[in-house]
């Protein structure tokens, strides 16, 4: 994998946009500081000091059958459980569709975002953003409760090992994950899933749906049981 190293940059993904086409697949770019980071739904994602990773891969498969492309977020939220499993002794829980949870407190978010060129997908920009080394004064700042590798064991976090082992994992399994899709890494992510079975309350474009989570699709869509009935959902927040 290649990588590239910025000081300051206003977002690795948009850094990777711009650069889509000068950029080969599977090249990682990352950052000591992001000035306007942001998560889903056009979330802020506060930049909490160099010590903590801000990366983007650029996704740019060598094929015309694009339909796993949207289920890489799913696919990256258990490469990080799994590293933070078996490199920290962690227990990651993941929140559908992507959000990655310890105890109960978010340590991880993923944004992916397309480019086009003539009309013709050109990559895709999978940025994460992992607390490593975030304090708890600076966790406080958050609007909802976050917690870091160092907040949950006491250490201090090298962010260079964490790169190179996130990405190791992530070229591991990538290859299967595009030929195969969601059900590649389907019990992987129903095993780390916080929300199975549990009544849950998801906002969908600013409408509430509640109903109790029933499982995940093939296509990683959650399924709701919402009065009796079952309800597939392709997008959403849980709440």
């Amino acid at each position: 994998m290649n990588i590239v190293h910025l000081n300051e940059i206003n977002s690795t993904n948009d850094y990777v946009k711009k650069n889509m086409s000068e950029l080969k697949n599977l090249t990682a770019v990352y950052a000591d500081r992001q000035t306007s980071g942001r998560g889903r739904l056009e979330r802020k994602w506060i930049d909490s000091g160099e010590d903590n990773l801000f990366l983007t891969i650029v996704i740019k498969p060598d094929t015309d059958d694009l339909k796993n492309i949207p289920n890489l977020t799913q696919y990256l939220s258990v490469v990080l459980s799994m590293v933070l499993e078996e490199e920290y002794n962690l227990k990651p829980q993941i929140k559908w569709p992507n959000d990655v949870l310890i105890n109960g407190k978010k340590i991880a978010g993923i944004l992916a975002e397309g480019t086009t060129q003539g009309g013709k997908f050109q990559g895709m920009a999978l940025g994460i953003g992992v607390n490593l080394n975030t304090k708890s004064e600076q966790l406080d700042l958050i609007d909802k409760p976050a917690t870091s590798i160092f907040n949950e064991l006491g250490v201090n976090v090298n962010r260079e090992k964490f790169l190179e082992k996130l990405l190791e994992k992530f070229c591991l399994l990538y290859d299967n994950f595009i030929t195969d899709g969601f059900p590649f890494i389907k019990k992987y992510y129903e095993q780390r899933a916080m929300f199975l079975g549990k009544e849950i309350t998801i906002n969908i474009l600013g409408e509430l749906h509640q109903g109790v989570a029933q499982g995940v699709t093939e296509k990683g869509s959650l399924v709701l049981k919402e009065n009796d009935n079952n309800r597939v959902y392709y997008i959403g927040d849980i709440l």
